[in-house]
């Protein structure tokens, strides 16, 4: 899986975080494909051009977390959707339960932020307007999982 070149740069202004994260699409991309375990993808994936400037800690944190509660974060995904779990490209399965994960599991990080990173991350490898159906189910999602977050910033 390679990214889009849809920026003049896209390697400028790319922080360790984003990093991991495009990392972890690829790791959970890999997972969706081959269903190997969380160790071998991620000693796969840290063999990779380039991993060195990845936030190495959160990457394996973010697919070891997501691969281990993929069911339950299916589940919490299933109903926002338009179509089944199984008709999602594996570009957006892998976004959506990456970003589902990050909202469950990290509190400390802002569910603007979740959102906004999959969004580019879906315009960087997912499908033409894969990022706007990415947005409007993690945008759902987030209302049901960090209510309290969401409402007090919905009252700003």
């Amino acid at each position: 899986m390679k990214a889009k070149n849809t920026h003049a740069n896209p390697n400028k202004n790319r922080s360790p975080r984003r990093r991991s994260r495009e990392f972890a699409l690829q790791a959970l991309y890999q997972w969706l494909l081959n269903q190997d375990d969380a160790p071998v993808i991620i000693e796969h994936i840290r063999q990779a051009h380039g991993f060195e400037k990845a936030d190495t800690d959160h990457f394996v944190t973010l697919v070891s977390g997501t691969i281990k509660d993929a069911n339950r974060l299916r589940e919490e995904i299933a109903p926002l959707l338009d179509r089944t779990i199984e008709e999602l490209s594996p570009v957006e399965h892998a976004i959506l339960l990456l970003g589902a994960h990050e909202l469950d599991a990290h509190i400390e990080i802002p569910y603007r932020v979740v959102i906004n990173e999959a969004v580019e991350l879906t315009k960087s490898f997912g499908g033409i307007d894969g990022h706007k159906f990415v947005n409007g189910v993690l945008d759902k999602l987030a209302a049901k999982m960090r209510a309290v977050e969401v409402d007090a910033d919905r009252k700003k």
